[in-house]
């Protein structure tokens, strides 16, 4: 936590959608944040900003980066408009943080990079689930070399992501929509953080399988890395089975998911799809469940567990590892045991870990603009590769040590 003599950090806010939501329990608990302004198409949303937090909005991301008393940009627009955000804030003089996916596309990326080193402001991307505790306590075991080296890592997600209400664009791969911009960045990310970073060929199958949702769905794809390690990602978005099953009925932001409610869950997003019968209607229904909307429901506040990205087990030379909500099973040369993590102070507190220590602090940034642009990479990459058929050599890749 911030000390007396150590300043909040004075965060605005672009874009007050369902990335802020779910960053919101975050925002109102963790006493080194302080949001002091933000803007959003939306009356509704900023109206529902003022009230919240006694802070001004502004009609537009170029009048937000002007403002004198804000130091971060925390930028939470749609995919497409996260370069151009990131460059503004950068001209501006202020620090940005820039929701996953970085970008949609690696030269945009690499001027939001170039930008940001011209002004002398940092870089930070994410949520994603990299900066989830059990994965974080995962790469320091790997780092340790108790178990020796990665040699193979597998992670699985079954969601019902393609059903959800969705903006046209988020239907539409070009405009960093569909599954690989979305959730891959996520998963992704993870496995580089197991497996070292630098990922080295991607080959990939992907899936789109509804022609009502016109965009990549599911993916299944093999990375190699230059240390020999390989991961197998996969991912389904279609809303059939739910992986949560196998994460001891945690939901992915750490909600209980009783298996008893199962039945009464199944098939919910399609059903409430039902409801809509034309693009405008099903934009007007995700509005409406936003920050600010009329069937707008608070993120749950406290959980005893972690969120996560689906199973996910990390084969060594003298063991493996397997991450749960609650912490890791550790199967070892010798024994298998349970790590058991402290109960999360609130979510996603590992998120203003890193931004904290990095801009009041000494701690370089994990999650930097070079580390997400190679996990952009790998994104990109399995696209190329499901299309073409072939595997895909990468080109910008960085370590977990030297992403900064």
């Amino acid at each position: 936590m911030a000390s007396d003599n150590i300043s909040s950090i004075k965060i605005g806010v672009a874009g007050l959608g369902r990335a802020f939501t779910l960053m919101l329990p975050t925002f109102l608990q963790d006493p080194r944040i302080q949001l002091v302004a933000a803007t959003d198409p939306i009356a509704a949303a900023r109206a529902q900003f003022e009230k919240d937090f006694q802070a001004i909005t502004v009609d537009s991301v170029e009048a937000l980066c002007a403002l004198p008393d804000v130091e971060v940009i925390y930028i939470a627009t749609p995919h497409q408009y996260h370069a151009a955000h990131v460059q503004m804030a950068a001209q501006h003089g202020k620090h940005c943080w820039v929701e996953k996916p970085m970008a949609i596309s690696l030269e945009e990326c690499t001027r939001m990079m170039e930008a940001c080193q011209k002004a002398g402001v940092q870089l930070m991307v994410g949520h994603s689930h990299s900066f989830n505790a059990p994965v974080l306590r995962a790469r320091e075991l790997i780092a340790s070399g108790e178990l020796g080296q990665v040699r193979m890592i597998t992670a699985l997600n079954y969601t019902d992501f393609l059903y959800r209400p969705r903006r046209p664009e988020e239907l539409n791969t070009a405009l960093g929509g569909g599954v690989i911009h979305s959730q891959a960045a996520h998963q992704i990310d993870v496995v580089r953080l197991l497996g070292g970073g630098k990922v080295r060929s991607v080959q990939a199958c992907t899936g789109q399988w509804d022609a009502t949702r016109p965009t990549e769905g599911a993916y299944s794809a093999l990375l190699q890395f230059e240390n020999m390690a390989f991961a197998t990602v996969t991912y389904n978005g279609y809303g059939h089975f739910d992986s949560d099953v196998w994460m001891d009925h945690v939901g992915e932001i750490g909600q209980p998911k009783p298996a008893n409610e199962s039945a009464q869950r199944y098939g919910q997003a399609r059903r409430r799809l039902e409801t809509t019968h034309h693009t405008d209607e099903e934009s007007s229904l995700k509005a409406a469940r936003n920050y600010g909307g009329p069937l707008y429901a608070p993120a749950a506040i406290t959980s005893n567990a972690y969120q996560h990205f689906g199973p996910v087990v990390v084969s060594c030379d003298k063991g493996d590892i397997r991450l749960t909500p609650l912490g890791m099973w550790v199967y070892g040369p010798d024994k298998e045991y349970f790590e058991a993590l402290p109960e999360p102070a609130y979510p996603r507190k590992e998120v203003i870990d890193e931004l904290f220590q990095n801009l009041r602090g000494s701690g370089a940034l994990t999650h930097s603009g070079a580390w997400s642009r190679a996990s952009t990479e790998v994104c990109l990459g399995i696209l190329e590769a499901a299309t073409h058929q072939h595997a895909v050599l990468m080109h910008h890749q960085v370590g977990v040590q030297d992403g900064h």
